[in-house]
């Protein structure tokens, strides 16, 4: 699978889902969605982050860039879907751990899962409020313990990402970096419906839903700029 660097992120380009999967369940992988804000606003912490792990393109910036830097082929990996894929591909023989959300997101996340994916194997799972260290160590403990397949962290970057990397010091598995996504499955958040997606215009569903993403869809143009002059 090649790799990119963009404005000092790198980039994954897997020819699909598939592909992608398969490569972080080998090398127990830290899954970390890239998208253009992410590649035009990095700050040192994050960019050594994904640097360190596997960057994914989980938006049509991040393909465009890609597309660039002369590689074809490569699929938009939406992170809000991929963690459902990896599921659907593996659930009836590998193990999950989910951390994240409220109390009452992630016991509807489980509870839909379990109705979704019949016979899954969720090991444990508890909210994303991790208020001390005592918490924080208690989870290391049970991940350590219960030695899950796969772990799905639901929190926002960067806590997220440098939570699993603790996590996958005391115990090697895929992570995934989920974000808001429990919400989106539950129903809590809509997603932009099907075609918005299809035709890449997700992004401007939001942005009509949410008037008030103006200032950070504005960046994008930047981005857009600077992408076509080459000036990454």
């Amino acid at each position: 699978m090649d790799c990119k660097k963009i404005n000092g992120v790198n980039i994954f380009a897997p020819s699909s889902r598939e592909e992608l999967i398969d490569f972080a369940l080998k090398n127990h992988s830290l899954l970390v969605a890239v998208n253009a804000e992410k590649i035009l606003h990095a700050t040192e912490q994050l960019r050594d982050i994904i640097n360190r792990n596997v960057g994914y393109p989980d938006g049509v910036g991040a393909i465009m860039a890609l597309n660039k830097q002369g590689v074809s082929g490569v699929v938009k990996v939406p992170g809000c879907e991929l963690w459902l894929d990896i599921i659907s591909l593996l659930y009836k023989h590998k193990s999950f751990y989910l951390v994240g959300g409220k109390d009452v997101v992630v016991q509807k996340t489980v509870t839909k899962l379990q109705q979704d994916f019949p016979g899954i194997n969720i090991v444990n799972f508890r909210n994303g409020y991790l208020r001390s260290q005592n918490d924080k160590s208690s989870l290391l403990d049970d991940i350590s313990e219960k030695k899950p397949d796969v772990v799905f962290v639901a929190m926002g970057s960067p806590k997220q990402e440098l939570l699993m990397e603790e996590m996958n010091q005391r115990h090697k598995a895929l992570y995934q970096g989920l974000g808001g996504s429990f919400d989106v499955y539950i129903g809590n958040v809509k997603r932009a419906p099907k075609w918005w997606v299809r035709n890449n215009l997700e992004w401007l569903f939001r942005l009509l839903t949410e008037p008030s993403r103006i200032k950070r869809q504005i960046h994008l143009v930047r981005f857009w700029v600077m992408l076509k002059f080459r000036l990454f």
